[in-house]
């Protein structure tokens, strides 16, 4: 059927804008399927490296269950060199670090300990690593030590760690016994776990055990 005037019209101008703008409409379409097929390639890629990291940390927890310390740490090594985005790598290396503190390797746990600090995907397994850390530099007690541990303490506290950061504020002063400035990091951090609910009671009794050491609440 013959087109009438109008609809020529139209077709025409359909075609003058086609020839136009076809190859940025042809760019557009492109990208967005790449993005299309990058996201789903991505979650595809997060989800195996979550199932194989899962699987590997599996492995971790038999071997610490039975007694294979060795094992238990190379799976932890595997898992920040192979899986470090996932959150299994820095529960890996927490354990680990603990397993290699109670064998009296204070190095290997502490670069445990760093790796957590630096290069977990998660802020909040970056902030456990940096608490858990300065802890293990204060106990070893040399000038050194206490000078990571302070430049450690002097970083922004992540959201939420507050509480804890100012705990281990009053653990580094009572180690050089400046007992005053000690319970005043501690009744800050006790201000604190007073209006969260998130922490449990556990946490409140240790942080007063602590003040009361040095003076008390009041």
């Amino acid at each position: 059927m013959p087109l009438d005037l109008e609809e020529q019209e139209q077709l025409d101008s359909l075609k003058a804008f086609w020839e136009k703008y076809r190859s940025v409409i042809m760019g557009l379409v492109t990208a967005v399927l790449f993005v299309f097929a990058a996201y789903n390639g991505w979650q595809w890629w997060k989800n195996s490296q979550a199932t194989e990291a899962g699987k590997l940390y599996e492995t971790m927890m038999g071997s610490i269950e039975k007694g294979n310390k060795e094992q238990s740490m190379q799976a932890a090594d595997d898992l920040q060199k192979q899986f470090a985005g996932t959150s299994y790598a820095p529960m890996a290396s927490l354990i680990a670090a603990k397993l290699a503190a109670d064998a009296g390797d204070a190095a290997k746990s502490q670069a445990y300990l760093r790796w957590v600090s630096e290069k977990a995907a998660n802020d909040g397994y970056k902030a456990l690593g940096k608490l858990r850390l300065a802890t293990t530099l204060m106990d070893e007690g040399s000038a050194k030590s206490l000078a990571e541990a302070d430049a450690i303490l002097k970083g922004k506290p992540t959201p939420g760690f507050e509480p804890l950061w100012l705990e281990r504020r009053g653990d580094w002063y009572l180690v050089q016994d400046k007992n005053a400035d000690a319970r005043a990091s501690y009744l800050q951090a006790w201000k604190l776990l007073e209006k969260s609910k998130e922490f449990p009671q556990e946490a409140r009794s240790l942080l007063k055990v602590k003040l009361d050491a040095v003076g008390g609440i009041e």
